[in-house]
């Protein structure tokens, strides 16, 4: 793999499949009880939030609002459908309508001039994409490509602007989710420069695994289903590389593999393989 990555890495045209969208990639979202105003999403609960909390992912826009907001924004807008392969949001295109990933799961990629792709992120039920072209009435900066059957709500300018106006909380909530994004690509620039692939590799996946993951007698999911070359992608890595870095760490007892599904059994170690600060609630297997 060659080139430069600017904010995501390369995404070579094969690990696409023939509805340009990411191969097999689904998330696993067990059913929940939900508030008034959230029923049909089936979203998955983060062990390590507190009950009283919201049960959509963290980092989402939506596991920052309290329920009364959060209901008011899921009752604004049109909701449709999403198949895989399903372009929810074009590069180039001009639009004045934001997306919520009511229950979805998405990547978002930008077309680079040699006709490849650059996978920039994966997005996932309780995000919302397009927020900036909404905003701002730019054109849109990325495509973004629904990954499984899915449900969002496509909300206009002329309903999220006097959403915000009247509710505050999710305008600092917006502004925040949009800070951590930036930060996120910034880190990965700083990781590409400064770490040799299977630290990146590690990181990536103790980010995706605390970020989306659920707990299994094994350990902990990925949360995200993603071909060795989407982790190749965002590990900034060529996919050689990071099938032996797996296999490592495979052998090494910190994870399984297996078709497109990773499992992470320790936590704390693979979180040392990445050169990352320890956490006070790491686990492993059976803990």
């Amino acid at each position: 793999m060659t080139g430069t990555p600017l904010l995501g890495y390369l995404l070579p045209a094969d690990c696409i499949d023939q509805n340009g969208c990411c191969a097999d990639a689904t998330a696993t979202r067990p059913s929940i009880a939900t508030s008034d105003g959230e029923r049909g999403a089936d979203m998955q609960h983060h062990q390590d939030r507190p009950q009283d909390l919201s049960p959509w992912p963290p980092g989402s826009l939506l596991s920052y609002l309290t329920p009364p907001v959060r209901t008011a924004l899921l009752a604004i807008g049109t909701a449709v459908k999403v198949e895989p392969g399903g372009r929810i949001l074009r590069e180039g295109d001009e639009g004045s309508h934001m997306v919520l990933l009511r229950d979805a799961l998405a990547k978002v990629t930008v077309n680079l001039a040699d006709g490849r792709q650059a996978l920039l992120a994966i997005r996932v039920s309780g995000d919302v994409v397009g927020e900036i072209s909404a905003l701002g009435g730019a054109p849109r900066t990325a495509t973004v490509t629904s990954c499984g059957d899915g449900v969002v709500n496509v909300i206009h300018r002329r309903d999220w602007h006097p959403f915000l106006q009247d509710h505050p909380e999710a305008a600092l909530a917006l502004a925040g989710t949009t800070a951590a994004r930036f930060r996120w690509a910034n880190q990965r620039r700083v990781d590409f420069a400064s770490y040799p692939a299977k630290v990146r590799l590690a990181r990536v996946l103790a980010e995706l695994s605390a970020a989306h993951g659920e707990p299994v007698p094994a350990g902990r999911t990925l949360g995200v289903m993603l071909t060795q070359t989407e982790l190749a992608t965002l590990s900034g890595a060529a996919e050689p590389t990071v099938e032996k870095a797996l296999r490592e760490l495979r052998q090494a007892g910190v994870l399984e593999t297996g078709y497109r599904q990773i499992t992470i059994r320790d936590l704390a170690t693979l979180r040392q393989v990445g050169l990352m600060p320890n956490v006070r609630h790491g686990w492993t297997k059976g803990s």
